[in-house]
């Protein structure tokens, strides 16, 4: 993953995380880059770690979270898994949004897409299960081409676009917040390219910078390894970054919550 050598961006994990993970002045404390790979790649110049607001994405696979321990290793936001399709809850959602809250993460929930079902009735199951609240980061829709899943369907991309912007504007008029686009390089290519100008993009780039994978598209976040190694979760953890330096970071927060 990012090479060794990076500037300090924020400050050091205490002895004791407990007791600061409140936010301090009105803002939450950044915590610095503490995340280990499992596969490392080096992103040269570019290295996501010279960005100062890292977080991860989690769902029921990484089983027990300590949150706490999590984010003084680096995580300072995480989206959660809730829903999938019509008619599934991540099991652990509840339990992580009610944590990940408690331990000072700025938090939001993800849905992933079904391509077998229709886009009013996932949202309608989304809105169902996460909870509307004034600090929540905004949603995200998940679109990918899933080979493990039940659903093999492939609509148009028109067709594609089409039910993503019904789920999108359900979600919108109930939040209050635009959703956020989680796509891979394949699907982005066969669906996305000039798509959605007015919509933020989250996107996967394990290899290279998001510029050379999706040349010319604007991103909020960056999901640069699904091999990350942390304190406070077995196993490994997808790792994301935020374009953007901390005050970014914090303005950005606040137009969410004002």
């Amino acid at each position: 993953m990012p090479v060794p050598s990076e500037r300090p961006i924020a400050m050091l994990a205490p002895d004791n995380p407990a007791i600061e993970t409140a936010p301090q002045g009105g803002r939450a404390r950044i915590y610095s880059h503490r995340f280990r790979d499992a596969k490392p790649i080096n992103f040269g110049k570019r290295s996501p770690r010279k960005l100062a607001v890292h977080g991860v994405d989690v769902s029921r696979w990484q089983g027990d979270i300590d949150w706490v321990k999590l984010r003084t290793q680096g995580a300072n936001f995480a989206y959660i898994k809730a829903t999938d399709g019509g008619d599934h809850l991540d099991p652990m959602f509840k339990k992580n949004w009610r944590r990940a809250q408690a331990a000072g993460l700025k938090r939001g929930a993800y849905h992933f897409f079904y391509w077998c079902r229709t886009a009013g009735e996932q949202a309608d199951w989304f809105i169902r299960n996460v909870p509307r609240e004034p600090d929540a980061l905004p949603p995200v829709i998940d679109v990918e081409w899933n080979g493990e899943s039940s659903c093999k369907r492939r609509p148009s991309p028109e067709r594609v676009r089409e039910k993503m912007q019904v789920f999108m504007d359900k979600l919108e008029r109930h939040y209050g917040q635009r959703p956020i686009i989680y796509t891979a390089p394949d699907f982005y290519r066969d669906n996305l390219k000039g798509a959605f100008p007015n919509h933020p993009f989250w996107l996967r780039s394990v290899a290279a910078h998001p510029s050379k994978v999706y040349p010319g598209r604007k991103w909020l976040f960056w999901q640069y390894s699904g091999s990350g190694l942390s304190h406070g979760v077995d196993g490994r953890i997808d790792l994301n970054v935020f374009n953007g330096g901390e005050e970014d970071w914090h303005n950005w927060v606040a137009a969410r919550s004002s």
